[in-house]
């Protein structure tokens, strides 16, 4: 009781001005912080520096569906800062790591032989990236460099993610820096189509032939990837159209051309499965993953590749390194400690059985959302949804995100820690959530809505 007293008179005394923070209107949260600086957090919930309690509505970044503070995760890695608590990268290993890519290995599709680590999403992404054209220079195909990602598409905020990414703000300010020879598809949303689609919407798959079209203006000799999420997540919780990741797959393989999926939200059970490949039944040659792999105690991330193309690199003097690339914290033995842990309490809790039982919960109370004040959609798979709403309007001029700010933060007056992109609220709820909480969330979220005008 003493620690957690002082840790709440420590965030409640901060100083902010020294720290610029991610993704955030800083000035705007800084003029009253206390009420978002979060002091502790155990199972489903936050506590607030003032003493709020917040359901996780988003499991933390879609990072932390196990909850907070799980008790074998922190004894894993309590442990292991006393047995070995950093292992170089290079020329050297250590036992966990080794067996971690094994086991990731077991989970993944099947089909898919070898791990490269790194330590976020955007690192792993980067790192598919750079494989991806190496691979094409190997197998002697060097012209093979273009990349292809899609409109909407969140890739992590790398030079390479920013660039096969599509998302407007994220690539602004960087267009000088930006890859040169990628292109992308356009997003799979269409509202007049799609919208209150349960699971995956009917309409869209005929969208994946826009890769044709790319292939036969850039010729698929250039062509060395073509990146996507299975959902895209960032973006508002955008689900494929029934067919399209299927017609994708086939186009790649008529032309040669690598599929990676970024799973960095779908991966480790979100959609009820090990990986989003499963769940659609497709398996690329890449899967970039992070996040709920060590349910976001210790960052750590990494790319899954077909033996195919690890093989292509296994050439030459035996001495010889292979691949130069890599980072100083690839394979950390917390990290790996964390998620040994974590794939422990996957299994052990049914974690992906207790996704299946829970996505038709989720489904249910957030469709009943239809026809509430400004919402315009809702969209939903596994256990992951978004409710979209209608801008807000002064003076005639629409003001973006300004009502999914409103709904935020009365959201969090009543207990609730939602996750907002534009005016679009997201929702991952931890796996280790109750029914009745999942119905609590999506009701205090349509007082939330009527209260937003």
């Amino acid at each position: 009781m003493k620690h957690e007293t002082a840790v709440m008179e420590q965030a409640m005394s901060l100083r902010t001005g020294a720290y610029w923070m991610p993704f955030t209107h800083n000035r705007y949260l800084k003029k009253n912080p206390r009420s978002r600086i979060l002091a502790r957090a155990e199972g489903a919930y936050y506590t607030t520096a003032e003493g709020a309690r917040l359901f996780d509505c988003a499991s933390g970044m879609w990072c932390c569906p196990l909850g907070h503070g799980h008790r074998k995760i922190a004894e894993a890695v309590a442990r292991q800062v006393k047995e070995l608590d950093y292992s170089p990268a290079f020329q050297m290993g250590h036992p966990k790591i080794f067996s971690l890519a094994e086991r990731i290995v077991g989970l993944a599709p099947a089909g898919m032989g070898q791990v490269f680590f790194a330590n976020s999403g955007s690192e792993a992404v980067d790192t598919a990236l750079k494989i991806a054209v190496a691979y094409h220079r190997m197998k002697g195909e060097a012209a093979r460099t273009r990349l292809i990602g899609r409109e909407r598409g969140y890739h992590g905020v790398g030079i390479g993610g920013i660039s096969v990414g599509g998302i407007a703000p994220n690539r602004k300010m960087f267009a000088s820096l930006l890859l040169q020879g990628v292109d992308h598809l356009p997003h799979t949303y269409k509202a007049a189509e799609m919208a209150f689609s349960r699971g995956q919407p009917k309409w869209g798959s005929h969208l994946a032939d826009e890769l044709e079209r790319l292939v036969a203006l850039h010729d698929a000799s250039t062509i060395a990837a073509v990146i996507v999420e299975p959902v895209q997540g960032s973006a508002g919780v955008i689900v494929p159209p029934a067919g399209y990741l299927e017609r994708l797959r086939a186009i790649c393989d008529k032309h040669g051309i690598l599929l990676i999926f970024d799973e960095v939200i779908t991966g480790f059970g979100r959609l009820g499965e090990p990986f989003g490949a499963q769940r659609f039944g497709v398996v690329p040659d890449m899967i970039t993953f992070a996040k709920i792999v060590t349910n976001g105690v210790i960052p750590m991330g990494g790319v899954i590749v077909k033996p195919a193309i690890h093989d292509a690199f296994m050439t030459g003097p035996e001495t010889a390194v292979e691949l130069f690339h890599g980072y100083t914290y690839s394979g950390h033995p917390m990290a790996a400690a964390a998620a040994h842990a974590t794939l422990d309490a996957l299994e052990e809790e049914g974690s992906f059985e207790r996704v299946r039982e829970l996505e038709p919960v989720l489904e249910r109370a957030v469709h009943s959302l239809k026809g509430e004040p400004g919402v315009l959609d809702i969209r939903n798979i596994g256990f992951v949804a978004a409710v979209e709403l209608e801008p807000l309007r002064e003076n005639g001029q629409a003001r973006p995100g300004a009502r999914a700010l409103k709904v935020f933060e009365r959201a969090m007056e009543d207990g609730m820690l939602f996750r907002f992109t534009g005016d679009i609220i997201a929702m991952a709820p931890p796996y280790i959530s109750t029914q009745a909480e999942i119905e609590t969330m999506v009701e205090k979220l349509r007082a939330t809505i009527r209260a937003v005008v």
